[in-house]
């Protein structure tokens, strides 16, 4: 009898211990229970896939590693944690790693804050708004697609991710390197401070290639910029940003893709509309980008750049919609490098649209040391927005949480 007493014992306490144990960041499927709040952090070293019946909460900086794919079913919410400097919580894809996260315009893909009460089946929360900004770090999606920097090095470290890391590296030779797919999702109240100066992106490609996927992304309220590019070839279509604390969109390094169909909204803290930058390595890694059917919307209480372009960027703008600017707000042509490929027809606009605030005509948006025609002859000024014929199909965007706060 004694022996069954201690039998019983032994698989009583193996049970309780199952139960009881930890969540395994390296394990194959994290689903869970129905209604779970599944903590991870580190670096993932097994596949992984994340499921929409729970939240998963990012304490510091959780890294899909080389080789390694995590799935994220549509409908799913993530939270980052607070945590400033190097305990700030992101979501990082390392070289090599992919996320399959194909949310839905009906079950989107949220990343958010902690601190915001969205709970299990919503799209929205109630007690964050946009004001609320840089309260956890963002999407950084890092490949191996090439990228120019000073001294044409293959390789950099991306910002938002301290050097001491064993990852953050991103740049490389393979233009078609795929790091994932991304649709249906929203990144909101993100761009902790990560150093001084330094604030992490709602959405950063550091070299991310042209075989990912990137479709109907959403970036609401980040402290930094909305999306930035550091080289790469990766093409976007259908992003929308909002309140960013910064630019909204910002591209560097020679990154080489198309975005079509996009909208940028400035709140009273942005930046510019769109940053621009040109190769910061040698003309062997020079290369241009494109930006079709986008529709900047400004805050007249501020004097941001519509557009500012630097550092001789190659660019082609295409059917874009500009209007709510204040007066002093301009499209700059931003040194005599700029100046040059603006010259030289390397800096390109078509079919613009711009509303123009009381008393400004065209020749006053456009700031350049010659040949403002360039941009003057491919822009019109309208009465109002409802004039359009330019700019993004705003109505792809019904899902996002800015359609939802009538932000346009």
């Amino acid at each position: 009898m004694k022996t069954i007493k201690n039998l019983l014992f032994l698989l009583t306490f193996s049970l309780v211990a199952f139960n009881c144990s930890s969540d395994d960041d390296n394990s194959t499927d994290d689903g869970g229970d129905t209604n779970e709040l599944i903590q991870k952090s580190g670096i993932l070293t097994e596949n992984e896939t994340w499921t929409s019946n729970n939240i998963y909460q990012l304490n510091g900086k959780v890294v899909v590693n080389d080789g390694i794919t995590l799935t994220i079913e549509a409908g799913t919410i993530i939270k980052g944690a607070e945590g400033l400097e190097s305990l700030a919580s992101a979501l990082v894809v390392d070289q090599g790693g992919k996320i399959m996260a194909e949310g839905t315009a009906s079950n989107p893909i949220i990343m958010t804050s902690v601190l915001d009460n969205i709970t299990y089946g919503e799209t929205t929360g109630t007690n964050l708004d946009i004001n609320d900004s840089g309260l956890w770090g963002g999407l950084i999606i890092l490949g191996r697609a090439p990228i120019s920097v000073s001294g044409d090095v293959e390789t950099a470290q991306i910002e938002g991710i301290p050097a001491t890391e064993p990852y953050g590296q991103y740049g490389g030779s393979i233009a078609n390197d795929n790091s994932g797919t991304y649709k249906y999702i929203s990144v909101r109240h993100g761009g902790i401070t990560i150093g001084s100066d330094n604030e992490i992106n709602g959405v950063t490609f550091g070299g991310v290639g042209s075989g990912t996927t990137v479709d109907n992304i959403e970036v609401v309220s980040n402290q930094d910029d909305g999306f930035e590019w550091f080289g790469g070839t990766v093409n976007a279509t259908n992003l929308i940003t909002w309140g960013n604390g910064d630019d909204g969109l910002d591209a560097d390094q020679a990154w080489s893709g198309t975005v079509n169909n996009a909208i940028v909204i400035l709140g009273s803290e942005s930046g510019s509309a769109l940053e621009l930058d040109g190769p910061e390595g040698s003309v062997a890694t020079e290369a241009g980008y494109t930006f079709n059917d986008i529709t900047l919307i400004g805050n007249t209480s501020t004097s941001n750049y519509i557009a500012d372009c630097r550092d001789g960027l190659i660019a082609n703008l295409n059917n874009i919609l500009v209007y709510n600017f204040g007066s002093e707000s301009t499209v700059r042509i931003s040194g005599a490098d700029s100046q040059t490929e603006f010259s030289n027809d390397r800096i390109a606009f078509s079919n613009w649209e711009i509303v123009l605030p009381t008393g400004i005509a065209l020749t006053d948006i456009i700031e350049a040391d010659a040949d403002a025609a360039k941009f003057t002859d491919n822009a019109t000024g309208i009465a109002n927005a409802s004039a359009a014929t330019k700019g993004a199909n705003t109505t792809v965007f019904g899902w996002t949480y800015a359609a939802s706060q009538n932000a346009f």
